[in-house]
């Protein structure tokens, strides 16, 4: 029997999701598709899953195979993951044992690079690495199934070297450091999130089941690295509630991750402290006035205006009120987080946002054959022209960071930091050298670590009163359980908002009181008259002045 024009013939085995893709394009393309422009668009999907494998491999293995941490700038943020992945190979659990306003998985992925690796300096970009391939198929499922192979591959590129990049957003590639790299996390799986706004380019390449578990894993990790994050997460999804086509699989996802997040509180039994942690931290610095959004605007404002640009096309091809609404969420919800965080730049709502709009942009230009619509579709069609520039310049500043990285730790550059299990947490000077302070903080670490190996007797349970102890990992010691993963002064403590001192040094030994700390001087005026109560001065010197629990045993001697 013939087939009628209307009908879509089989085609040849391959990638599934390529498949998918290209019974997508017959069925809303025009009505004779040669069957040699099926195979071609079938090899561009197909083409675009490897090229991202590849290129997500590519950065993994940039990161992972150095085994070393380089960094030129924020270490006593980094020493944090350390510390925390050190805590977690002595048995303590995030929020249980240590205080941290930050979710369990941000020391997790370093202690998974210290279990694979044995290595401190490893430990970060090693649980990175693995991280970015596990990000994969959720990239792919997403991106291919609902974006053109190109515009799905650029977007991945992006995303990609965003989570690889060794840099906080908005830094210079110079400024090296794995600082606040749950950040980068967040803003990637938000950023794929906001791609499901668009629907699948078929009935067939529909896969509830794949978007579902998909959407699932970016909820979860959301919520376990930074609670802004998932929030902001769900509170799109609750948009999204609108599409009556989505709507089924949607609300199955919502359902799905409060079931995981139920089942994970039985392991973990830490959501309880994990949110009072949270409440603390927003007491100290939750609250943000009109001049830090202010300059949130000042700093992000060429990329709201290309944002606003793209709005505007889209919102005159589209004339849809929920593209609006979404629009809106990308600039809203993007400011609402970056004025949460320690950088100004970075919204990267506006660059996936921008990426969906032009999807939008494209479907309907392919629907519009009369004149006007012939007209708007030359206005649209300059879009992925425009796209190309905006994403450009952050594909090439992060790619830049990832192979400045991997050259330096394939040199061992720098200096490592001092104590022994550090060798390959290597500090370097950015150009223009290192500023006088970071160096004399440097310098105390190793004489930190120096004088608690000639103290006699155990060491062990370590406090430093400072930004972060870097001396628990440094000695491959025993970490003090009930103290904090960090103090960091008018962000997560201050003198109204502290953790009372019986609790903080109950399980407490040695009390290491730096000179000059990070920021030493407030914590010894609200811990100082505890410390001088219940410990002994053990020992001074020009950077450190030491002190010990009088008459406790170690617990090695009280097991």
């Amino acid at each position: 029997m013939p087939r009628k024009d209307h009908e879509v013939p089989p085609v040849a085995s391959g990638s599934r999701l390529a498949d998918e893709i290209v019974v997508s394009s017959r069925r809303s393309g025009a009505k004779a598709f040669p069957q040699k422009g099926l195979g071609w668009m079938r090899r561009r999907v197909a083409s675009a899953e490897v090229a991202l494998m590849v290129v997500a491999l590519i950065c993994a293995a940039m990161l992972a195979l150095p085994g070393r941490t380089i960094n030129t700038a924020f270490i006593n943020d980094v020493l944090i993951f350390i510390d925390g992945a050190h805590r977690i190979a002595f048995g303590q659990v995030p929020n249980r044992d240590f205080h941290t306003a930050l979710g369990p998985l941000v020391f997790y992925i370093p202690a998974l690079g210290y279990l694979l690796t044995g290595n401190f300096g490893a430990a970060i970009p090693m649980g990175m690495a693995v991280l970015i391939v596990v990000f994969v198929p959720a990239m792919i499922r997403i991106l291919l199934s609902r974006l053109s192979p190109a515009l799905g591959f650029a977007l991945g590129i992006f995303l990609i070297l965003v989570l690889a990049a060794p840099i906080n957003l908005g830094s210079p590639v110079r400024l090296l450091s794995f600082a606040m790299f749950y950040n980068r996390i967040g803003w990637v799986a938000l950023g794929l999130l906001l791609v499901i706004y668009l629907r699948p380019r078929s009935p067939i390449a529909r896969n509830d089941l794949a978007d579902c578990l998909a959407v699932v894993f970016l909820l979860l990790i959301q919520f376990y690295t930074k609670a802004t994050y998932g929030l902001a997460g769900v509170g799109f999804l609750i948009f999204m509630l609108s599409d009556r086509q989505q709507l089924p699989w949607i609300m199955m996802s919502l359902l799905a991750t409060a079931l995981a997040m139920i089942a994970i509180e039985f392991v973990w039994r830490g959501t309880s402290q994990h949110l009072e942690d949270l409440r603390a931290a927003a007491r100290v610095s939750g609250e943000h006035d009109i001049r830090s959004i202010l300059k949130n605007v000042r700093e992000n404002l060429s990329d709201l205006i290309v944002f606003a640009a793209f709005s505007l096309v889209a919102f005159w091809q589209t004339r849809g009120l929920r593209d609006l609404l979404f629009c809106g969420f990308c600039v809203g919800a993007g400011l609402a987080i970056i004025n949460q965080n320690a950088h100004s730049w970075g919204i990267i709502t506006l660059y996936s946002g921008a990426t969906v709009l032009v999807e939008r942009a494209r479907q309907i230009q392919s629907g519009n054959e009369n004149e006007m619509g012939r007209r708007s579709a030359r206005l649209a069609g300059a879009l992925p022209l425009l796209l190309v520039f905006f994403l450009l310049p952050p594909i090439m500043h992060h790619g830049a960071a990832v192979i400045l990285h991997t050259a330096l730790a394939e040199e061992k550059a720098g200096q490592p930091l001092g104590p022994p299990r550090f060798e390959d947490v290597r500090e370097t000077d950015p150009p223009g050298g290192e500023p006088d302070f970071i160096r004399r903080y440097l310098d105390s670490i190793a004489s930190g670590g120096a004088l608690l190996q000639a103290l006699p007797g155990p060491v062990e349970r370590v406090f430093v009163l400072d930004f972060v102890n870097p001396f628990s990992a440094g000695l491959g010691i025993r970490p003090p359980a009930g103290d904090t993963a960090w103090f960091h002064w008018n962000r997560n403590i201050n003198e109204k908002t502290y953790i009372p001192p019986e609790a903080l040094f109950a399980d407490v030994r040695i009390v290491m009181v730096p000179k000059a700390g990070i920021n030493s001087l407030p914590l010894q005026e609200l811990y100082g008259p505890y410390i001088s109560k219940e410990f002994d001065v053990v020992q001074k010197t020009a950077e450190w002045t030491v002190y010990g629990r009088p008459h406790a045993e170690s617990e090695s001697d009280a097991r």
